[in-house]
């Protein structure tokens, strides 16, 4: 039933933004109780979660990316988007977003639904 869709460019040059986009159809992104989310995988690494923005428009970041990283949501077009600014090689990655269902408590790290994920390759 929802789907999510990852956009966005594959290549960012290092010092500038990368900015991603998630498009979700099927369900409504302020629909209770649900944490959307993204999420991504550095080559032979495991899945790091980046933040998140909530049904009610509330952000959640992770503590080591918070410094640079942004969430935010067009509730209009049901999207929601994802930008981490200064990056460097080690950003490089596959960039998941995905909903999580949690209820009302906040992010719960269970995932019901994911993007097929998107390529994003830091490198000058």
């Amino acid at each position: 039933q929802v789907q999510l869709q990852e956009s966005g460019p594959g290549l960012v040059k290092p010092s500038q933004t990368l900015s991603l986009t998630c498009t979700v159809s099927g369900g409504s992104i302020t629909t209770s109780y649900y944490y959307w989310s993204w999420i991504r995988q550095p080559p032979g690494k495991g899945l790091e979660w980046m933040g998140a923005v909530a049904y009610d428009g509330r952000t959640y970041y992770s503590q080591t990316l918070k410094s640079h990283t942004s969430i935010s949501r067009d509730t209009l077009k049901n999207q929601f988007s994802l930008q981490l600014s200064s990056v460097t090689p080690e950003d490089t990655a596959v960039y998941y977003c995905a909903r999580d269902s949690g209820e009302g408590l906040g992010p719960s790290g269970e995932y019901d639904y994911w993007g097929q994920g998107t390529q994003v390759t830091v490198s000058s």
